[in-house]
């Protein structure tokens, strides 16, 4: 999976002609699983046509600060489209829009969201050869970078004067291959290797019936994904779940019991830098599990159950280098059982669950946790889909290498 799938990609096209370009662009970007706004410049739309960019990118395509052939005149708001985006891209970028950006000229949609947007921005110049070396385009070249913004460099080939040399826009692939190595290399989980769990377990009676739970997996997968999204190398160990993920990074391992789990979780522990059981794993299971399916005879039935293992105190017991994050779902007296659940398995933090809590538990999009660490510094959070919460995770994560 592309580093650029689920990312927002503003890109802004001017009036060369290697405009035309940006059709396979767009396509490729849509085929990474971006999703893609494009805004034009006046003079980009003699040589690419919006519809086209419009069809590829399946969103509208902008060039004037309001639609002249709509009735109310609604505005395109440049202050949104800056903010929407998690990268924009000028590409072409010629002279006239590069010395546009570097000094403010703000007379077009483009410059005006250039300089509204709040997200990394990169540029692919093009231009023939003597436009590329002039001390203007030079200066341009610098001041936009000392602004933090950073050149896909030109390509040499030949150019539409019939020259050829340096200056040529770099190819739809090389620039998809640019942003995805450029975004990869400052992801801040990057060379970090995080076990997870998620999931329930299963606990055989016999072949057919078992003890199980209502958990879903979802909170653990979607902790999985943004891990993976921000760089890490994931191992995923999930009981029996409707949960799918695909990436790259994340190595699905199957279990369904809690002894399953245990040995999973122990096979990969040690060389781990984070390990956050998000899990619903059985307490118990039963003594003896039938070889046969029991048929139903007597009024009552008793199952003689054990403890099983408790796998995230074994991971605290064994705990080095490892980040140790645990979870509670609670019923009562939250906060203490919450405590005294990081002291007794050696836990840096604890992601607290209430069912007291209207949106929170299993079988929910939705989490309501509060953050405890193992200082008891106490973070209650407010109610967010289990997306959000995920990425509150691993900024707690991200937090513990970096700060």
């Amino acid at each position: 999976m592309s580093v650029l799938s689920g990312k927002r990609i503003l890109l802004g096209v001017s009036g060369g002609i290697a405009a035309y370009k940006t059709a396979s662009l767009v396509r490729l970007f849509i085929k990474a699983g971006a999703h893609v706004q494009v805004i034009m410049t006046p003079a980009s739309k003699d040589f690419v046509t919006p519809l086209t960019l419009s069809t590829l990118s399946k969103n509208p395509v902008y060039s004037t600060f309001f639609n002249e052939d709509e009735e109310d005149e609604k505005w395109n708001n440049h202050v949104e489209f800056g903010l929407w985006a998690d990268l924009m891209l000028v590409a072409p970028a010629t002279a006239n829009t590069l010395s546009k950006m570097a000094n403010g000229t703000c007379d077009n949609l483009l410059i005006a969201t250039y300089l509204s947007a709040k997200c990394p921005v990169y540029f692919a110049p093009a231009m023939d050869l003597d436009m590329y070396k002039h001390p203007s385009t030079i200066a341009s070249f610098q001041a936009l970078e000392q602004f933090g913004n950073i050149m896909i460099p030109a390509e040499s080939g030949e150019l539409a004067s019939g020259l050829s040399g340096e200056g040529r826009m770099a190819e739809p692939e090389n620039i998809v291959a640019f942003l995805e190595a450029d975004l990869e290399s400052k992801l801040p989980l990057k060379e970090k290797k995080i076990l997870i769990t998620a999931g329930p377990t299963y606990e055989a009676i016999d072949p057919v019936r078992f003890i199980g739970n209502h958990s879903s997996g979802k909170m653990g997968f979607d902790i999985a994904k943004s891990a993976a999204n921000l760089g890490a190398s994931v191992i995923l160990v999930s009981g029996p779940t409707h949960c799918v993920v695909n990436h790259v990074l994340i190595q699905l391992v199957k279990v369904t019991s809690a002894q399953e789990m245990y040995d999973a979780c122990h096979q990969y522990y040690a060389d781990v830098d984070v390990a956050i059981a998000a899990a619903a794993v059985a307490d118990y299971r039963p003594k003896n599990v039938a070889n046969q399916k029991i048929k139903k005879a007597a009024d009552n039935f008793v199952i003689e159950l054990e403890k099983t293992k408790d796998i995230l105190s074994s991971l605290g017991e064994n705990k080095k280098q490892q980040f140790l994050i645990g979870f509670a779902l609670e019923t009562e007296n939250e906060i203490e059982n919450a405590k005294a659940k990081i002291q007794k398995k050696n836990l840096d933090l604890i992601v607290l669950n209430s069912l007291q809590d209207e949106g929170a538990g299993f079988q929910k999009t939705t989490n309501k946790v509060t953050f405890i660490d193992k200082d008891f510094k106490i973070e209650p959070m407010e109610l967010k889909s289990k997306e959000a919460v995920a990425d509150d995770i691993l900024n707690k994560v991200i937090a513990h290498f970096y700060e």
